[in-house]
């Protein structure tokens, strides 16, 4: 059995300040890739542009603030894997599979997670 080489992403031999815009820019097309495609993200962003400065003002501490946007920025970063989970698996392809089901039952419920975890830090903090 020979072994096949794997191609190397011809972005990965960038070093230094050109390797940094680079992820940048990547970031921010993915960024608003989901935006503009993600019903869920865009959703979830407005809650944030409301919640966010609410948090800042309600929290007593700097600890508070910190832990009232954190939860929020982590409910955008859960939900950006699951949209990036969701697409992948749609390119492999958009037949019924366990495994495609199961990908996504998962990528959601680590979604659900995030905003149980956003609901409990903010009752919390909210409620002391």
């Amino acid at each position: 059995m020979s072994a096949v080489p794997h191609e190397e992403s011809p972005h990965k031999g960038k070093t230094g300040l050109q390797r940094i815009l680079n992820a940048t820019r990547w970031s921010l097309e993915g960024f608003a890739a989901a935006a503009r495609h993600e019903y869920a993200f865009r959703i979830e962003l407005v809650v944030f542009a409301l919640a966010a400065p609410a948090g800042l003002w309600l929290g007593r501490t700097g600890l508070e603030r910190a832990l009232l946007l954190g939860c929020l920025f982590l409910v955008l970063i859960v939900e950006l894997l699951n949209s990036a989970i969701e697409a992948a698996v749609d390119r492999v392809s958009l037949d019924n599979h366990r495994l495609a089901k199961r990908a996504k039952d998962i990528g959601s419920a680590a979604v659900m997670l995030s905003l149980i975890n956003a609901a409990v830090v903010w009752l919390l903090i909210l409620l002391s």
